[in-house]
């Protein structure tokens, strides 16, 4: 079944959203509440895309020790393994350096059939040097270098900072 007729498309952007169990590209609430809509925009048949990354290290499983220390690991996944691969790829510019894009496509199903694609934005290609490869690879990499959410703080598009000494305040990466 397709999405109803409507002339207009909404393209819905979140940097996390919650797909699947198996696919973790997202951490927490704002996912969940993206999932959430895209899932109501299938149920009701909207004409809608979803947009975001893919996140191949996932957030990360929490562990604590005997000590009660919380640890962090990676929640690896291999999109290749469960998403459509699309074609074309695109070029972006990022700090003067061109970066190829692929996008890979997952179909959110609403009740009646209809569907939502999501498209996740992956960086992870043999064009692209080793480190522009990893941008992608990280919902919330911690610092602002080591993820393409991070790059915001970089190109100026986060608010200033929200104490004095403090770093830009970037909420689409947490910082």
């Amino acid at each position: 079944m397709t999405n109803s007729s409507n002339s207009s498309q909404v393209a819905y952007f979140s940097m996390e959203i919650a797909l699947d169990p198996s696919v973790p590209t997202y951490s927490g609430g704002l996912g969940v509440l993206a999932g959430d809509t895209l899932r109501a925009a299938a149920d009701l048949g909207m004409s809608m895309v979803g947009v975001s990354l893919v996140h191949r290290k996932g957030y990360f499983h929490q562990t604590l020790d005997s000590e009660g220390n919380q640890g962090e690991e990676p929640a690896a996944w291999n999109p290749e393994r469960m998403l459509e691969a699309m074609k074309p790829q695109v070029s972006v510019s990022i700090e003067g350096r061109q970066v190829k894009v692929r996008a890979w496509r997952f179909m959110v199903e609403g009740i009646e059939g209809n569907v939502v694609p999501v498209y996740l934005l992956d960086t992870a290609l043999p064009e692209n040097s080793p480190f522009d490869q990893t941008l992608t690879d990280d919902l919330y990499g911690g610092d602002s270098l080591s993820s393409l959410p991070g790059s915001g703080a970089r190109h100026g598009r986060c608010g200033p900072p929200t104490q004095a000494g403090s770093q830009p305040h970037c909420k689409e990466s947490h910082e």
